[in-house]
């Protein structure tokens, strides 16, 4: 089946063998059978169909409501009576096995809204599914005695179906309305081949290890708790730790780069949203509340309190760029069904930054910007892609702005030879942005850092500054963040590094292990001295025996251990274990504080 044809592209279109009958081809790119991304595109969107008709045979009560194709697979959202768990996935992957061997042939129909609709007039998904279609021909695909609606592409036979994987069972509110019902969906993923679908098992099996939720857990690092509330999270003295040195680290590289720290409040009158125009374009996502009389809304984003921090003072030419910074702790109303330990949240701080520019400072800004983004993630050994997301369907501003606001963002990437591609739809409402996506230890992607170009804001709340013929101008408005968020940035770092965080930033640096309670003296000095230097340092003085205290340093991911004993007291020295070198040696304790000082400057922001 290997290079068979089972799809064309035309532009920005994908078009399967069952719907070319009636179109003149010549002018189309093939799409083969492969594991390329048009390929899995149709491949998984198939898939999904053959998922469904695989459980509608075992549960035939199912209604199946939609089952697109996501990054990494597929999934698809339906009712069902019994309970399906995790556990019955097996059971239904044997049943696509079946369907697949059949050799089902995948047929196109294609009729008006209205008699699709006296077609499934019995199915309420089905109807909620057409009610978001809008009118004009409807297409269903049929393999079997499965039928469903759906727009394509397939594969046309369920004989290129043979290598898939469900991951997982999770629940979905009904078209994502957290006052609608809750349904069942399922999680999966196919390849055109045997050898590419092992090689994301194999993923898969690393990631469950990497899980930042069982390793933040293992590490002590943080905790959910449900009398405080889903989306919460609560950072324990390890976590606090190893944010607080990230926290402290991004400071001074901010301060180094000219930025001034900044703070707004964390609830704003809704008066300030509503000329924002997130009270209109944003507002399903925020809290709000009523003081006094007046309604006022937590902050979804920082921008509107570096806005009055800007209009607090008369600003000139000579003033730009202007850039302010703020750990700035948010609030988004998450829907409990998508919430994902630090991943997705209702609470998180931003590393965020806007820049004050004037038009012809954007390209300079931006790239500024870019070296910055460059330089942590090298410190933590992440690769990165670019993409440049363009106006979304719900956005202010007319189509003038947004297309020279894009064409700046572009101009700047070209003129540095900067690859980039672009994300159709997917800018900020008030701007297009520049995206930066980075790749983990399992080739995952993370979209994290983002640099975002605004006219709106400044005109809506109108900003100006003092230009050099002394006359009120306008300033561009640069929205930036690196990490993105905190939380969401340490649990990728987690998984990435599996909790052997780089020793600059690691909870515990340090676990000094006296042999007995005479050598408990030395370790406390040793402690001291080290957090004089900015190290943590904990010493192990339970009473267990040495190789336990040992092992249960090794299993909290410390960097470094300290044996302890008589020679070292005598003669101040240090038995070291180096977990990251994988090394056991002997120093005397001023050349072990060097070795510290060194790690600690193996950072490049």
């Amino acid at each position: 089946m290997q290079n068979e044809v089972i799809a064309y592209r035309d532009g920005l279109t994908l078009t399967d063998t069952q719907s070319v009958a009636s179109l003149d081809c010549s002018n189309f790119q093939e799409v083969l059978f492969d594991n390329s991304d048009d390929a899995l595109e149709v491949i998984r969107h198939s898939t999904a169909h053959m998922m469904a008709q695989a459980i509608k045979e075992l549960y035939p009560d199912a209604k199946f409501f939609v089952g697109p194709v996501i990054e990494d697979g597929f999934y698809y959202d339906f009712r069902v009576s019994e309970k399906i768990s995790d556990e019955d996935l097996k059971t239904i992957e044997k049943k696509m096995q079946e369907i697949a061997k059949k050799k089902l042939p995948i047929e196109k129909t294609c009729s008006t809204k209205a008699q699709i609709s006296k077609q499934f007039a019995d199915d309420d998904l089905k109807q909620e599914v057409l009610l978001r279609i809008p009118e004009g021909e409807v297409s269903t695909y049929k393999q079997g005695d499965f039928e469903d609606l759906c727009r394509g592409p397939h594969v046309p036979n369920t004989r290129y179906l043979r290598f898939f994987k469900l991951t997982r069972v999770a629940g979905a509110y009904l078209g994502g309305d957290e006052k609608r019902e809750m349904l069942t969906r399922i999680y999966g993923t196919a390849f055109a081949d045997k050898a590419s679908l092992a090689e994301y098992s194999k993923m898969i099996e690393e990631a469950k290890k990497r899980d930042h939720r069982k390793l933040g857990n293992e590490l002590k690092l943080f905790t959910f708790d449900e009398e405080v509330g889903a989306g919460l999270p609560i950072w324990l003295t390890n976590g606090s730790r190893l944010r607080s040195k990230l926290e402290q680290r991004l400071f001074k590289a901010h301060r180094l780069r000219g930025y001034q720290p900044v703070r707004g409040p964390e609830i704003l009158k809704a008066d300030a949203w509503k000329i924002s125009g997130h009270y209109d374009n944003y507002g399903e996502n925020m809290y709000f509340t009523e003081i006094d009389g007046s309604e006022y809304g937590m902050k979804p984003m920082n921008c509107v309190g570096h806005i009055k921090v800007y209009q607090n003072d008369v600003r000139s030419y000579r003033d730009l760029p202007l850039k302010f910074f703020e750990y700035g702790v948010v609030h988004r109303h998450e829907m409990s069904g998508v919430m994902h330990g630090l991943f997705r949240v209702r609470e998180f701080t931003q590393d965020d930054a806007h820049v004050f520019c004037t038009p012809d400072q954007i390209k300079d800004s931006v790239m500024e910007m870019l070296g910055f983004v460059e330089d942590i993630m090298k410190s933590f050994g992440f690769e990165y892609e670019i993409e440049i997301s363009t106006k979304p369907e719900k956005a202010i501003g007319d189509d003038a702005f947004w297309e020279a606001a894009t064409q700046g963002l572009k101009d700047a990437l070209d003129e540095n030879n900067i690859a980039y591609g672009i994300d159709e739809g997917g800018g900020a409402f008030y701007g297009p942005k520049i995206d930066i996506k980075i790749l983990d230890a399992l080739k995952r992607k993370w979209q994290c850092s983002t640099i975002q170009v605004d006219y709106n804001l400044p005109e809506r709340f109108d900003l100006s500054y003092v230009d050099a013929n002394n006359e009120h101008a306008r300033p561009v408005m640069l929205h930036r963040a690196i990490l993105g968020s905190f939380e969401r940035f340490i649990g990728i770092l987690i998984e990435h590094t599996a909790g052997e965080f780089p020793f600059f930033i690691a909870p515990t640096q340090v676990v000094i292990v006296p042999i007995s309670e005479s050598h408990q003296a030395y370790a406390k000095e040793l402690a001291h001295e080290l957090l004089i230097n900015d190290i943590d340092a904990e010493i192990s003085m339970k009473n267990e025996s040495l190789n336990k205290r040992i092992r249960n340093a090794e299993k909290m991911r410390v960097p470094m251990i300290l044996v302890i004993g008589d020679e070292e007291v005598e003669q101040k020295t240090v038995a070291l274990r180096d977990r990251r070198d994988r090394k056991q040696y002997n120093l005397t304790k001023d050349e072990f504080m060097s070795i510290t000082k060194e790690k600690l400057s193996e950072v490049h922001f």
